[in-house]
């Protein structure tokens, strides 16, 4: 009895599974608000009864993967603001790991992109919890060493608000840079320019090969680019922060 039990709890989760993973794939051309259940169902190949055993609507599903898709972010970088040392390493450090869920999830990353402000309210609303309980962990960190230099708990708040915001940017900066050149996927993290001279043909003409060398070339650059960004940017915060109680 226990065996069938454990072998319907295993479909149970297969199914569901598969829900979240086609809606996801269905999600990358459009908002969740058009999105049909049946056109998730089908794509699975259950009946839409099936469906609801599992969520109670796609709004449901949708909140779901928002908690999937922040869930991992929202503790890595929880992760890298407690164990760096110094503003330039932890700029370094989140800029690279920020970079690297991107090119794992890029899915994840459109889907909280375009739905943040979409329309669906439940998933809105459930992002920015996620967000707010990501911008707590923040603050938290932060606590220790700007209640000695008298910041207000209100204006820690507002930095760890600056900070994730600017990570929520940074992350689809790097989608839209991979979205350009999509074979050059996680370039940002590669010591340098893709080589792609090897790719012109006598007569200067790139063929196939040459047009993906070059095409990732260009992808790599473009993150590079996001990559120094994001950089400046949190280095730009990092110095307001050291003045910010200065008047």
């Amino acid at each position: 009895m226990s065996h069938r039990c454990g072998v319907r709890q295993a479909q149970k989760e297969k199914t569901r599974r598969a829900l979240l993973d086609a809606a996801l794939r269905l999600l990358e051309d459009q908002s969740l608000s058009s999105l049909g259940l049946r056109e998730v169902t089908r794509a699975v190949g259950v009946a839409p009864a099936a469906f609801y055993r599992h969520f109670r609507d796609l709004s449901d599903l949708g909140v779901a993967l928002v908690e999937e898709s922040l869930g991992s972010l929202h503790h890595m970088i929880g992760a890298i603001l407690a164990g760096q040392d110094g503003d330039a390493e932890r700029i370094d450090a989140t800029v690279a790991a920020v970079a690297e869920h991107v090119c794992r999830y890029p899915a994840h990353i459109r889907f909280i992109a375009r739905e943040r402000h979409g329309g669906v309210r439940a998933v809105r609303e459930a992002i920015a919890a996620e967000l707010d309980r990501f911008a707590d962990e923040v603050a938290t960190d932060f606590c220790p060493r700007l209640s000695a230099e008298d910041w207000p708990p209100e204006d820690v708040r507002m930095l760890a608000e600056l900070y994730v915001d600017h990570m929520v940017m940074t992350a689809t900066a790097f989608l839209e840079a991979q979205a350009e050149h999509p074979g050059a996927a996680g370039a940002s993290g590669a010591s340098g320019a893709a080589d792609v001279e090897g790719a012109v043909g006598p007569a200067g003409a790139v063929g196939p090969a040459g047009a993906a060398d070059a095409a990732g070339a260009a992808g790599a650059e473009d993150e590079r680019r996001v990559a120094a960004t994001a950089r400046k940017q949190l280095l730009l915060i990092s110095l307001g922060r050291h003045h910010w109680r200065d008047g």
